[in-house]
């Protein structure tokens, strides 16, 4: 295989993972957890919280926290996944020479 050629492929690869890796940080994930609703971008950055009126009341702290740091992780999760599946799709099947 010609050393230009392996150039390209590696170069295309990297233009097509900085559009993927654009795309998932422009995207919204959301989860929601016994009335708590978490919405993060791909940058894992909190975008929204929304709390049900029932829950707000100091009775329900500890509950309060735990349901929304639940829906936090939930929300993290679907991001990494989606990140990894986006990722991953594009270097599957790569062969390098020798290998």
């Amino acid at each position: 295989m010609d050393m230009q050629r392996l150039m390209q492929q590696a170069q295309k690869m990297q233009r097509e993972l900085n559009k993927i890796e654009q795309q998932l940080d422009e995207s919204i994930y959301e989860a929601e957890n016994n009335g708590v609703k978490v919405s993060i971008n791909g940058k894992f950055e909190v975008q929204s919280i929304s709390i049900d009126e029932d829950l707000l009341s100091k009775d329900n702290k500890e509950m309060l926290e735990d349901v929304l740091m639940i829906a936090m992780n939930q929300a993290c999760e679907k991001a990494h996944a989606d990140r990894e599946e986006k990722q991953g799709s594009l270097t599957q099947g790569i062969k390098f020479p020798g290998m």
